[in-house]
């Protein structure tokens, strides 16, 4: 399992108008090979900032499966221009367990 995390930096002002943009393109990505589930998280502290968390099968599902598909034309025309900056996205697994170096 690959957790897909990208900080979204959303035009002030524009919160509403991308969570119901949002409502959308969850039901594209949540229909892509290799997806599990998301979630997507708004900052009590910067309300202009939010976190989406993707988990995927594998890292190719994310970027090969999705990014190349017709699907994420769509994606990126529903939400791409509500980010400044654009998010970096990164990727992470869980790390292998330490906790018998104790």
């Amino acid at each position: 399992m690959i957790l897909e995390v990208a900080i979204l930096n959303i035009i002030e002002g524009r919160q509403l108008d991308f969570e119901n943009a949002f409502k959308q393109a969850q039901v594209i990505i949540s229909s892509m090979q290799g997806y599990i589930s998301h979630e997507l998280q708004k900052c009590i502290e910067n309300d202009h900032q939010y976190i989406l968390l993707v988990k995927w099968e594998t890292l190719e599902a994310h970027t090969v499966g999705f990014r190349a598909s017709s699907e994420y034309q769509e994606w990126k025309a529903l939400l791409h221009h509500f980010y400044d900056p654009f998010p970096v996205v990164e990727h992470y697994r869980i790390a292998s367990n330490s906790s018998d170096a104790s």
